[in-house]
């Protein structure tokens, strides 16, 4: 038995229990502790529906002079990766929760593969709006096929799922690429919609594509699933994979999407600029409008790192402006103590509290979502009418800053950039395995294979009851709106 205080050995010698955790304690001293069932989900795989499908050879990284494989370079299907890492265990040692664990296949080279490198035509696509990192990927995935696998057949299809049938593929090469990674957007271009099912699977069969890279959002990644799905019934044998791209960071499952850092890195600089104004005015509010749609990642983060926010405002939390405990009281007791206010507000937040003609209710852009007004330029208004009215004679200004084009639109950091790499490298890997269907993605920073139909569904929203929001709450000192409005009630 491991060694007790003493207020542990008086209770036990009075007969009572131990506390949980010297019950935990103890039975780890002596005793190993069991998990709880995995399952692993299960990947397409080419062979799923091509029966008589076989490997093509070796993988030809064997042959490349700068790798040298050894023992556990090539991942096997017995690799494979934790959907979650943190556990509680019960006092009996025994895993509490979760009750059951969730595995993917991991990520990298396979030992055979099912391609030949003269007879692979790949096919890349970028969908949706620009995020820092998109290039980055293009380039890796065309110096990655060509270098690691020999591949010389690669395409870019241009202005997104549109142009697979609207427009001629354009050839990719190392060369043509090799800058690319330090420019913003995409150079392939890209627009939303234009998922024509049926043209697309035709403009993939008609071109004799066999890979397919397919880089967007969830609603990208929705199509992904469909096209996947299609070319499954018609048996072809074409492997089709996503790439998130999300700067608000909201695809599902995986740690984060590229070019979210690189989003959290510019938006603190918004946030300086918007507290320089604040600061250098009377009476002055810093209003900054930044990216999250359905999720307030990229504004939790800058706040975070910026630590000159007062108030942080995310779709995930209702707030309110006015009566106790509202924005507008919190707004003016902070420029009584301070002077000045930081407000960082995600473009998804209070769209309840905007008002909305019939038709800006019924109002959807090209991706079928409902179209955003603008909460920036709203609550600009709304604080300055409310100043008038109980400030009538006294200075007071708000200077409005919306960085989104000039975030969407920069290159990737650093970071961003070998996260791209890894990504597009992990891709690569996974159709020349003959994995088709899937999405690639660090889970608990170890890349691993999802399939594309769990990806396409799973949502990654700001747990406010998680530590990382109380954390933004302690640093603002921000009312909790939501208890303030239900004591109101």
């Amino acid at each position: 038995m491991a060694n007790l205080s003493q207020p542990e050995a008086t209770n036990l010698a009075a007969g009572q229990n131990p506390p949980p955790e010297q019950q935990l304690q103890d039975h780890l001293d002596d005793h190993a502790f069991s998990f709880s069932p995995i399952t692993l989900k299960k990947l397409p795989h080419l062979s799923d529906y091509l029966q008589d499908l076989q490997p093509t050879g070796p993988n030809p990284l064997d042959r490349n002079p700068f790798f040298h494989p050894s023992d556990g370079f090539y991942v096997n299907t017995s690799d494979i990766v934790l959907r979650q890492v943190a556990c509680r265990l019960s006092p009996s040692g025994t895993i509490a929760s979760p009750s059951h664990h969730l595995a993917y296949i991991r990520a990298g080279p396979r030992k055979q593969i099912f391609f030949d490198h003269c007879a692979t035509r790949a096919a890349i696509v970028t969908c949706g709006g620009l995020c820092p990192g998109m290039n980055t990927v293009i380039r890796e995935l065309v110096v990655g096929l060509w270098d690691l696998y020999g591949v010389r057949q690669i395409y870019g299809i241009k202005a997104g799922y549109r142009g697979f049938y609207s427009i001629h593929p354009i050839e990719l090469n190392p060369k043509m690429v090799h800058n690319w990674h330090r420019r913003g957007g995409t150079v392939l271009e890209t627009s939303r919609g234009g998922f024509d099912l049926t043209k697309i699977v035709d403009a993939i069969e008609n071109h004799g594509f066999n890979q397919v890279y397919i880089i967007g959002g969830d609603g990208t990644m929705r199509g992904a699933v469909k096209i996947f799905e299609e070319v499954r019934r018609r048996k072809l044998k074409v492997g089709v994979t996503g790439i998130p791209k999300t700067v608000d960071n909201d695809v599902g499952i995986i740690d984060r999407s590229f070019g979210f850092q690189t989003a959290v890195e510019m938006a603190e600089q918004a946030i300086h600029a918007a507290h320089v104004e604040a600061e250098s005015a009377v009476n002055g509010i810093g209003l900054v409008k930044l990216m999250g749609r359905s999720t307030g990642h990229i504004a939790l983060h800058a706040t975070l790192s910026s630590r000159d926010v007062d108030c942080c405002l995310i779709p995930e939390t209702e707030f309110y402006l006015e009566g106790k405990g509202g924005l507008l009281e919190f707004l003016e007791q902070r420029l009584k103590e301070r002077g000045h206010a930081v407000v960082v507000v995600a473009e998804g937040a209070g769209q309840d509290l905007i008002p909305r003609t019939t038709a800006q209710k019924e109002e959807r852009d090209e991706s079928g979502n409902m179209v955003f007004l603008d909460v920036g330029a709203w609550l600009k208004t709304e604080l300055k009418k409310w100043w008038d009215k109980e400030h009538p004679h006294e200075l007071f200004t708000v200077k409005y800053i919306d960085p989104t084009y000039m975030i969407r639109a920069v290159p990737a950091n650093a970071t961003d950039n070998l996260y791209c790499t890894l990504v597009a490298h992990s891709a690569i890997h996974g159709l020349m395995a003959g994995y088709t269907g899937f999405v690639t993605g660090p889970i608990n920073a170890n890349h691993a294979y999802i399939p594309l139909a769990d990806v396409a569904q799973a949502k990654n929203e700001v747990n406010i009851k998680d530590h990382k929001w109380e954390w933004v709450r302690s640093i603002t000192n921000q009312p909790d709106f939501v208890k303030s409005k239900q004591n109101l009630v």
